[in-house]
């Protein structure tokens, strides 16, 4: 995205893999500016909008499960900054973690539009997921390194000339699944929020893991809808619906009940 907030930046896919050397290396993508602001500062378009009239119930919660809210809620609330030691060796650390076999060449640089960053700045893409989405795309790398290796490389599947940017989707997907688990309300306001809850009181990393399953069922849908860069939205939204369908299903007792945590390899 220029910085005029008009733009998006969406990836054309030259080669199934990233070919990189040890010296001077090629990217095998290339970039394209476009009109349609479906990526980075206006997130919300790609999630389905809140109507204001809808009525939605009020579920309390135990103690326990308010004060995991809490917690998650405060890593919410945390920007990115890139002043700030820790976040700059976390995004150092997701370098390292994609590319093992190149050096970053510093925190602003042009080698991040190979992992999906919209310019050679990535800070400027997580105002609308914040530090979490930085710390989901770690966990993801972290505990399921082969489907996270595989969504980066874009190496399953029959794929579109033009793909989606993998680290902003990721930044989209944080922001999607705070929106439909309404993170940010005091407590829980629909079924699949108040289902959530009852995973996070049991595992502390249950939204680490929730966002882990929902890229991978995103991707899924991406191929299913034999899907090309303009579909993002519509992909999004039907992963959404997808989702929560599954976490309403009966007989779950932890997320790696749900359907599509098997898409997971780690």
């Amino acid at each position: 995205m220029d910085d005029r907030g008009g733009s998006f930046v969406a990836v054309r896919r030259i080669s199934q893999g990233l070919e990189r050397g040890n010296t001077c290396h090629s990217t095998s993508a290339e970039v394209v500016a476009g009109s349609a602001a479906w990526l980075g500062r206006g997130l919300s378009c790609v999630c389905a909008q809140r109507r204001e009239n809808d009525a939605r119930p009020s579920f309390d919660l135990t103690p326990s499960q308010e004060e995991c809210l809490q917690r998650l809620q405060n890593r919410i609330d945390v920007a990115y900054d890139s002043s700030i030691p820790e976040h700059q060796d976390a995004l150092k650390a997701l370098w390292s973690l994609a590319f093992p076999e190149e050096e970053l060449r510093g925190l602003i640089s042009e080698q991040w539009k190979e992992m999906g960053w919209q310019g050679k700045d990535p800070s400027t893409d997580f105002r609308g997921g914040g530090f979490i989405s930085l710390e989901n795309l770690l966990f993801f790398a972290r505990n399921f390194p082969k489907s996270f290796q595989d969504l980066l490389r874009k190496q399953e599947g029959d794929r579109s000339v033009w793909e989606y940017p993998f680290a902003v989707a990721g930044v989209n997907i944080t922001f999607m699944l705070i929106q439909m688990l309404d993170l940010e309300a005091v407590k829980p306001r629909t079924m699949v929020g108040a289902t959530f809850l009852k995973f996070l009181a049991e595992n502390e990393s249950a939204f680490d893991l929730l966002y882990c399953i929902t890229f991978k069922l995103m991707d899924h849908q991406w191929l299913a809808m034999r899907a090309s860069y303009m579909d993002f939205n519509t992909v999004m939204k039907s992963t959404r619906r997808q989702l929560e369908r599954e976490l309403m299903l009966e007989d779950l007792t932890q997320l790696e009940d749900v359907p599509s945590y098997s898409l997971l390899s780690q």
